[in-house]
């Protein structure tokens, strides 16, 4: 039984994905929004909900230290595997004029978030600061969504030029703005109640070779829960949505730093193991360190780039593996 939840949740997940990232990026037109911050705010809160999911049900289930896992290891995968693996099948540049601010704020959080692990236990002193922190995050976001035309006309060139370097056709009409909340809205409910059977069965498969429960949160749970932001980075790179596929990235970041580990903490304490602080924190440091080039001089997303970065990923995990 566990085997064939791991199968529907995968088959769920590319489902549901497609749906959830035609319906936002439609929103984001018909109200002459930035996609950017479509996948800032909507998808990323929407591909997060399952880490936060698991974070609350680790800490009412007496494992905190899961929880961290889950969200450090989502953060590493994130990056190395929900940007690299879209670029291997689907090479993508962000040119987005905004999205350089919105990393440096992720790259912020980071920073500010392996300090405060420092005092460690994470209390409920420390998620009250975590979710002010998100709710400015959340603030700043709404006032970017106030474009003027002249940067939503900049986005529509980036978008056709990023269609035509791709080989492929612009996309059809959005649309309606109903019918794209309902995809939206379906999308994040499959996404979320995919993420739960493949993580349900994941963690049975990892539970039955003695696995701890800080490895399982860093790879069975992590790369469980990020597969939401995976499928949609996929879809969005395949639909020449670059930004999409970046900003779902960054905002899923910066919503497991501040409301996962924010709401985890508001139930229990949560523990940092010396692991934590000697490897994992540092990796997941400098993955979001590792896309600044990417950032700063656009530098295209190209094969060699995803190989890279998936190559890292795994090698990450093999290590894992022998500890």
């Amino acid at each position: 039984m566990a085997y064939l939840e791991v199968i529907a949740g995968l088959v769920l997940l590319v489902i549901t994905g497609d749906i959830m990232i035609r319906g936002a990026v439609s929103i984001a037109e018909n109200f002459g929004i930035s996609k950017l911050v479509i996948g800032l705010t909507v998808i990323a809160f929407g591909t997060s909900a399952p880490e936060l999911v698991v974070g609350i049900n680790a800490a009412l289930a007496g494992v905190p230290t899961m929880a961290l896992g889950n969200v450090v290891g989502s953060n590493i995968a994130n990056i190395l595997l929900v940007i690299g693996l879209p670029a291997i099948f689907y090479p993508f540049v962000c040119e987005s004029s905004e999205i350089s601010r919105n990393y440096f704020i992720m790259l912020a959080g980071t920073v500010f978030f392996m300090i405060l692990c420092l005092t460690a236990p994470l209390s409920s002193l420390h998620a009250i600061l975590l979710l002010v922190l998100l709710a400015a995050f959340l603030f700043n976001s709404y006032k970017m969504g106030r474009r003027d035309k002249k940067l939503i006309a900049e986005e529509r060139l980036i978008a056709e030029q990023a269609y035509e370097d791709l080989g492929g056709e612009l996309p059809d009409e959005p649309l309606g703005t109903p019918r794209a909340s309902l995809y939206v809205v379906v999308g994040m409910i499959g996404l979320l109640y995919a993420a739960h059977i493949l993580v349900e069965g994941g963690v049975d498969i990892a539970m039955s070779f003695n696995v701890s429960e800080a490895v399982i949160g860093l790879t069975i749970i992590a790369i469980g829960t990020s597969l939401p932001e995976l499928v949609t980075a996929i879809f969005a790179a395949r639909h020449g949505h670059g930004d999409v596929a970046l900003g779902n990235v960054i905002g899923s970041n910066i919503f497991n730093l501040y409301a996962i580990i924010g709401g985890t903490a508001l139930v229990a304490d949560v523990p940092v193991p010396d692991s934590f602080l000697h490897v994992d924190l540092w990796v997941m440091a400098l993955s979001s360190a590792v896309l600044i080039p990417f950032i700063i001089w656009k530098i295209r997303f190209t094969r060699v780039i995803g190989i890279a970065f998936t190559g890292t990923y795994i090698v990450y995990l093999w290590s894992l593996s022998l500890s």
